[in-house]
């Protein structure tokens, strides 16, 4: 199984993708929205955290809701360490 197999699954297949990286907060709302129930919500979230994916809404999160989960990750890491 390819690492992107999990994409052709997503509820994002049955909407443009403009839908997912919009210009305002609403937009961003619209897209949480359809994720939010989305089977590969989790893939999605991961594979934009480890590509670093800064733009959109990925795995039912903005750019900035990802920067939050990378920098607790960072935390958690140096505090286990």
């Amino acid at each position: 199984m390819d690492d992107h197999d999990w994409m052709a699954n997503g509820e994002c297949r049955f909407e443009p993708p403009s839908t997912f990286f919009p210009s305002d907060g609403v937009g961003v709302e619209i897209a949480k929205r359809i994720c939010a129930d989305c089977k590969v919500k989790a893939q999605c979230l991961e594979y934009a955290l480890e590509h670093r994916i800064d733009h959109g809404v990925w795995g039912g999160t903005s750019e900035r809701q990802r920067r939050r989960i990378l920098k607790k990750r960072r935390v958690d890491a140096f505090v286990q360490a």
